[in-house]
C-alpha cells in the first residue's frame, strides 16, 4: 500500500483562537496537509466514527473540553480497535504532573506543552510531523513522552 505524502492531521480544541493559529502554522510549515478541526470530544468522536478508515496521521488532542474532555476521548479511542493504533499527541496548555502521567497512563504518544508564541507552534507542529510513526507505532518510554520546544 502506498504511503499518502498528504499528511492528514486532526486537532481538537475548544480554543477558536488556538485553532486558527494552528491551521496558519501548519499551512506554513506543511502545504501538502490536511487539517480536520473538531470544537470538542464530542465533535472529533463522531468525526472519527465517519471517517476512518482511513486514520489520520496523528490527533492533536486538548484536555479541557466540554462535553466531552481529552481524557475522555482518550480513553475512547484506546478502547476502540478500528482507532487505537491512531498516533494521539496530547496538546495542552496545562502541564500538571498529575494530567501528564495520567495520559501517559492512558496511552498517549506524546504529550506538548501549547507554545507561547507562533514561531514556537511551528517548531512544536514540525516536531510532531517529523516523527515516522510507523518506526515509533510503541509508546515511547515515560523521559521521551513530554515533547521540548
Amino acid at each position: 500500500m502506498k504511503q499518502s505524502l498528504t499528511k492528514n492531521i486532526f486537532i481538537a480544541d475548544d480554543d477558536s483562537d488556538d485553532l486558527i493559529l494552528f491551521e496558519d502554522a501548519l499551512r506554513e510549515i506543511c502545504k501538502d496537509s490536511q487539517l480536520t478541526t473538531a470544537k470538542d470530544g464530542q465533535q472529533l468522536m463522531q468525526i472519527l466514527d465517519k471517517t476512518v478508515p482511513p486514520p489520520p496521521d496523528v490527533i492533536f488532542l486538548d484536555l479541557n473540553m466540554p462535553r466531552k474532555n481529552g481524557f475522555e476521548c482518550l480513553d475512547e479511542i484506546k478502547h476502540s480497535s478500528k482507532l487505537k493504533n491512531i498516533p494521539i499527541v496530547i496538546f495542552s496548555t496545562s502541564d500538571q504532573p498529575e494530567a501528564v502521567n495520567r495520559v501517559y497512563e492512558q496511552g498517549a504518544h506524546h504529550f506538548l506543552k501549547k507554545p507561547s508564541s507562533f514561531p514556537l507552534l511551528k517548531i512544536a507542529i514540525q516536531k510532531v510531523l517529523a516523527i515516522n510513526w510507523a518506526e515509533h507505532a510503541a509508546q515511547p518510554s515515560k523521559d521521551k513522552f513530554i515533547l521540548h520546544v
